[in-house]
């Protein structure tokens, strides 16, 4: 009969030491889910929205400035009929094409063309502009370049398109020999202005002066 309740308790013993295992497996297992597992917000909570305001690039902003300038100048242009501007892609004012065909002066009958290019810095920078003909000027050397003051030293932002384009377009009725690129003419022009006159016309004829050769423009 002893035995028998022994064998009862220890019976009972195990049973509640496998009890208690169980539980605290349970526990254990239990906490490393809360510790691994995402919070979760009831439905009903109230949602946090986040704006984001994006600013755009100083160079989009430079661009629109510019246009905006630009198109403002090109509005108000005014000039005369021996000067003719035109866009060969009317969805970009950024590039345009000129032409001067001068009334009067030592190159009056002369078609000279330029191209016209206005960066996103406009109206801080001025225009740059090129001849695409090779003329025989003392203002335009051989690659096109310039020299026009309010084109350089002289640009100032209060200056306009149209202001450029009148100041060109003085150059063919007024060389100037003091600021010169082309030395040769702008020396010619000085000593002998008949001289001057003479190879002006032969070489917006095509052809040689010196030896530098010109594009004809008449």
């Amino acid at each position: 009969m002893l035995k028998i309740r022994e064998l009862q308790r220890k019976r009972q013993e195990e049973a509640a030491a496998a009890a208690a295992a169980a539980s605290a497996l349970a526990s254990a297992s239990a906490q490393a889910q809360a510790s691994g597992s995402p919070s979760t917000t009831s439905s009903n909570s109230p949602t946090t929205t986040t704006t984001t305001t994006t600013t755009p690039p100083a160079s989009s902003v430079s661009s629109s400035a510019a246009q905006l300038r630009l198109q403002k100048d090109i509005a108000e242009l005014d000039l005369p009929k021996t000067i003719k501007l035109q866009f060969p892609n009317t969805q970009d004012i950024f590039h345009s094409e000129l032409t001067i065909i001068p009334a009067s002066g030592f190159y009056r009958g002369g078609k000279f063309q330029f191209k016209i290019e206005i960066t996103a810095n406009f109206p801080i920078e001025p225009p740059r502009i090129k001849c695409i003909n090779k003329i025989y000027h003392p203002n335009i050397d051989l690659a096109g370049n310039i020299c026009l003051n309010i084109l350089r030293e002289d640009w100032s932002p209060v200056l306009s398109l149209n202001s450029v384009l009148i100041g060109l377009n003085f150059l063919f009725l007024e060389p100037n020999p003091n600021d010169p690129l082309n030395k040769e003419a702008a020396n010619m022009l000085v000593k002998d202005r008949k001289q001057f006159e003479r190879n002006v016309n032969s070489s917006m004829r095509g052809g040689y002066i010196e030896s530098s050769y010109y594009d004809r423009v008449i």
